[in-house]
């Protein structure tokens, strides 16, 4: 039998067509949970919510108009923006100090390391519960820790003056170790070479962080941040268990009104504007950051 030829043209097509075999499922899965999900909620937003033997009506940007006029949605914003705010660089800086300082050859550094990392593989729920124990009133930690400098019990979670705080602390605490992974991978990828070449030119280990480090550690700075960003506007688990919003939504944030609207006053279609115009926002916000760092990015 002669033996067949395949052109090339037909074996560039076989290989497109094998690839996007070999990609179907994972596009069907991001299509099915991803973008119609997206799709239909932008959708559900034009239309009212749909009551017993009613169906759904479309209303417009009645639903947009509701949001404009919820001074419990603008409470939450700006309590959001004040979390975002505090949390995003605090968590940053932190897992930077951190895992410079065990990236350093020292006694215990892996005994080190696991205590950093230890907060982030603990699930939220349980965390938040800690630390409930630690805000209770009279017998928590915190206040044996206070009453034995004499000061006074506070209802550190019942307190609209520090409610948020004690949020925002417990969010830290549980970010900067997870931050503190991606950027102590980064810092061991570097070529040790540098470290040598600027302890001969007797450069101190702060001019050779800011001179070499932080501009080489800036794609990784990138990343840390777009995930900052998003965990400082997706953070619903502390707030259910620590204060459930209050007092008087002192600590109310976005995606915590969010799921009140939508699971605890069954409202769907306010309940989806509001999740269009947080996923704008965060997508806004995400474009701005690739743009504006991405020339900053020194790219190894």
């Amino acid at each position: 039998m002669p033996a067949m030829h395949i052109t090339p043209d037909a074996g560039s097509s076989q290989r497109a067509v094998h690839a996007w075999l070999l990609l179907l499922p994972a596009l069907v899965l991001l299509v099915a949970f991803t973008h119609w999900p997206a799709v239909a909620t932008l959708i559900d937003s034009f239309f009212s919510t749909p009551r017993a033997g009613q169906a759904a009506q479309w209303v417009g940007l009645e639903n947009y108009a509701v949001m404009a006029d919820d001074p419990v949605f603008w409470q939450a914003v700006r309590n959001n923006l004040w979390f975002a705010g505090v949390t995003i660089p605090l968590s940053i800086g932190l897992a930077l100090l951190m895992a410079v300082w065990v990236n350093e050859r020292m006694a215990g550094r892996t005994l080190l390391r696991m205590a950093y990392f230890t907060p982030t593989v603990l699930p939220m729920i349980a965390v938040a519960n800690i630390w409930l124990f630690f805000y209770t009133p009279q017998y928590g930690l915190l206040e044996q820790i206070t009453g034995a400098f004499g000061l006074p019990s506070h209802n550190w979670l019942g307190d609209p003056g520090t409610a948020l705080a004690s949020v925002t602390l417990v969010a830290v605490w549980k970010e900067a170790g997870f931050f503190m992974i991606f950027y102590l991978a980064a810092l061991q990828t570097l070529n040790p070479s540098l470290k040598e070449a600027a302890a001969i030119e007797g450069a101190s280990r702060w001019y050779f962080f800011r001179r070499v480090q932080w501009p080489l550690l800036m794609p990784t700075t990138l990343f840390v941040l777009v995930n900052a960003v998003i965990n400082a506007f997706r953070l619903v688990d502390h707030i259910f268990i620590l204060t459930r919003g209050g007092p008087n939504n002192a600590s109310t944030l976005l995606l915590y009104h969010l799921y009140e609207v939508g699971f605890k006053f069954w409202d769907t279609g306010y309940a989806a504007a509001i999740t269009v115009v947080l996923v704008v926002v965060l997508a806004s916000v995400a474009l701005v950051q690739f743009f504006v760092l991405d020339k900053k990015v020194h790219y190894q």
